[in-house]
């Protein structure tokens, strides 16, 4: 599912304009990228790491390169979330 996807889903369920969707999808993403760990009731939890640098290598060519630290966000399920799905 991709951003454009997620849009969507927010426009049809809650009967928003696509444009005021986007904001509310771009509010929300902003919101977890300033506040490091973010915890929903009976749904889960966002968190942000850093990654290792490491190093890289083209599989066509053999280049190796550098690839250097880099935010990552996390996700947790709740139990919850977890029994509906499983």
């Amino acid at each position: 599912m991709v951003k454009k996807d997620i849009i969507k889903n927010i426009s049809a369920k809650a009967h928003l304009d696509l444009s005021y969707s986007s904001s509310i999808l771009e509010k929300f993403i902003y919101f977890i990228k300033e506040n490091k760990n973010i915890k929903i009731s009976n749904f889960g939890s966002f968190s942000i790491h850093n990654s290792k640098p490491r190093i890289g290598r083209n599989p066509l060519t053999k280049e190796i390169y550098p690839i250097p630290k880099i935010k990552k966000i996390s996700f947790k399920a709740s139990t919850k979330v977890k029994k509906i799905f499983n």
